[in-house]
């Protein structure tokens, strides 16, 4: 069956590539108010923004009755609400900011009704957030993809940088073990080196919290790998300027290249060796 999200690549994707398709801001902004528009004439946002009827008014969401109000409070930035009169005017900024603020707020409605008074139209009830967020993603994925170097709305509502092609899953996997120092250092590199706009002192902070878990491991790295493959990996760590500063470190690199490179070898490594831990582990406990 094929993803509704990713349709069939026509001739010219087939010749040229994405490459050739590459979304600017302009592009960006009118693929954002366009899904906006057509979920919100959809229901889809009447249970965190409310509706209006020609008998009862205007009836608030759960965001309250002064959304212009509470979109200041929470995004805090002035001229983003309402979108259909201010998404001409947004930044980059913006439009993964409101992305990820209409992920939060979207709703699927599983049940219409059509109020004919006056010609009022369908109300909109019993809504189903995780469907809702689910389609909303998939509307995204696309448009995300071509647009700039390449971005992805997560799981989670957030707009980060696509990883190198064949790292999607190793991003998605959880390490195998139950320590909270790994899983918890893992997850705040993995972030902040893929969060949008990350600088090159984010990356290198990344790269260095994903080096100090490696140490944390080491114990465990030894067991896993032979003397020499395990003594390499702090090598690279500390003669590339990652963990530590002196003279005879090799610092003229090309940084977003190395930064990337060396991120997801480390991770991919932290990754192996617990799995390959885990599994000698096992086999003693089968033995």
């Amino acid at each position: 069956m094929s993803d509704p999200s990713r349709p069939r690549a026509y001739y010219s994707a087939r010749k040229y590539g994405p490459q050739a398709a590459k979304l600017d801001i302009d592009d960006l902004r009118e693929v954002l108010f366009s899904t906006y528009a057509f979920l919100e004439g959809n229901g889809y946002f009447v249970d965190a923004f409310g509706f209006n009827c020609v008998d009862e008014g205007y009836v608030p969401g759960f965001v309250g009755g002064n959304i212009d109000l509470f979109v200041r409070m929470t995004l805090f930035k002035k001229d983003l609400w309402p979108l259909r009169d201010q998404y001409s005017n947004y930044s980059e900024d913006d439009c993964f900011t409101m992305i990820e603020f209409l992920f939060d707020h979207v709703s699927k409605p599983l049940k219409k009704d059509f109020h004919s008074w006056d010609n009022c139209g369908y109300h909109y009830s019993e809504f189903d957030r995780d469907l809702g967020k689910k389609e909303f993603r998939e509307r995204f994925v696309i448009p995300l993809e071509r647009y700039g170097d390449g971005y992805e709305l997560t799981a989670k509502g957030e707009v980060m940088s696509l990883p190198p092609k064949g790292m999607t899953t190793l991003l998605e996997a959880k390490p195998p073990t139950k320590d909270d120092t790994v899983l918890g250092k893992v997850a705040d590199a993995t972030a902040r080196f893929r969060r949008h706009g990350s600088t090159i002192k984010e990356r290198e902070i990344a790269v260095r919290d994903l080096a100090d878990v490696l140490e944390w491991i080491k114990p465990q790295i030894n067991m896993a790998l032979i003397g020499k493959d395990s003594s390499e990996l702090f090598n690279i760590a500390n003669n590339f300027g990652i963990r530590h500063m002196n003279q005879n470190q090799k610092l003229e690199y090309d940084k977003p290249v190395w930064l990337s490179w060396i991120f997801y070898h480390y991770l991919n490594t932290i990754n192996a060796c617990l799995h390959i831990v885990e599994r000698q582990s096992k086999a003693k406990v089968g033995n």
